[in-house]
């Protein structure tokens, strides 16, 4: 397989990692951008797809799939090149200063900068362990939500105490397109690690009858002819109690892992990567990190400050790129030269 050369690679394509794709390419810095999803989006897609956004800059709400897609259109000028379904394993620096990076699927790159965007990492949800459950997945037992319209008119089980296993089950309790025949929210104990409105509103359907809270942890099922038909739930009280169900979901969070990237040498605390805040450079020169996976004093994990950094971080990259070329901040309001790079018109202000 021949070595692809390129100005900069980008691992990981959610939404920073598009947005990198947009600042390199308004720099006219070419890249290539691999992820281990099958798509494009990262946890947006993965994890929350049709949840609202409501903090993206002049944005009022959007969902994680709509955040995706625009993005995708706003990058459509620069023509990336997607390696999706991929892992990134080999990052190695050249004795030129450049960098092979090459993935578990034989793709080889040489690149002279790098772009880590990989959110958490590579993240699997931590699995439910009750004897007899795994032959469920993905036929009655879920970790994520793809499809909310698969729970339409079911008898749901939520297990869980964070924003994900609030939201759907508000979600589910609801009057809605998807809403479901029965919700029952399990958690160990009566206090939840999700936002306060959503801890409210489950009460408040709860008392409506609309809606059901135990208080318990599931240790056991119950299955006739093959199929899941109910869970066992053990109180505090020590009484276990069946509840029937049709499906089940499940959310205990994700386990974050580096993975590879864990020994590419880069500085770390956390299983996070330690940048600095002009460029977001990392400890070794011409690779960056922005979004979730870095950390720096101050550090918030949002999504536009993860845009704030992939700003800086093209800038950083440019003298690698282009080391004899002064880099110049353009503005695409004015600027003709970025109108052209990106496609469009450049306005008549005199009119």
């Amino acid at each position: 397989m021949s070595i692809i050369e390129t100005d900069a690679v980008i691992v990981g394509a959610g939404p920073v990692g598009l947005f990198q794709v947009f600042e390199l390419g308004l720099l006219e810095i070419k890249a290539h951008i691999i992820d281990s999803l099958a798509y494009a989006g990262g946890q947006c897609i993965e994890l929350y797809p049709d949840k609202p956004i409501y903090d993206i800059p002049a944005v009022p709400v959007c969902t994680g799939r709509e955040l995706t897609e625009n993005l995708l259109k706003q990058i459509e000028p620069f023509g990336a090149t997607f390696h999706l379904g991929e892992e990134v394993t080999v990052v190695h620096k050249q004795a030129d200063g450049r960098f092979h990076v090459e993935t578990g699927k034989g793709t080889q790159l040489l690149t002279k900068t790098v772009f880590i965007a990989g959110g958490v990492g590579s993240f699997q949800p931590r699995i439910l362990r009750v004897e007899g459950l795994d032959a469920f997945v993905d036929t009655q037992l879920f970790y994520r939500v793809r499809d909310p319209s698969q729970f339409a008119g079911k008898d749901l089980v939520i297990a869980g105490g964070g924003d994900s296993a609030l939201d759907w089950a508000l979600n589910f309790a609801q009057e809605g397109p998807h809403q479901a025949n029965s919700v029952i929210l399990i958690h160990r104990r009566d206090g939840f690690r999700a936002a306060p409105a959503s801890v409210a509103k489950m009460r408040e359907l709860c008392d409506a009858l609309q809606m059901q809270f135990i208080v318990g942890q599931i240790t056991g099922i119950d299955t006739t002819d093959g199929r899941l038909t109910g869970v066992r739930v053990t109180g505090n009280d020590g009484v276990t109690r069946l509840v029937p169900l049709d499906m089940l979901l499940s959310f205990f969070g994700l386990s974050p892992k580096l993975g590879p990237i864990a020994e590419w040498g880069l500085g770390l605390e956390r299983k996070q990567i330690v940048v600095g805040t002009e460029t977001f450079e990392t400890n070794v020169p011409g690779i960056f990190a922005v979004g979730d996976i870095n950390t720096y004093p101050g550090k918030k994990k949002l999504i536009l400050s993860g845009f704030h950094e992939a700003a800086l971080a093209a800038f950083g990259a440019a003298p690698y790129v282009f080391p004899d070329k002064r880099v110049m901040l353009q503005y695409t309001t004015t600027s003709p030269k970025l109108h052209k790079v990106l496609g469009v018109e450049t306005p008549n202000f005199d009119d």
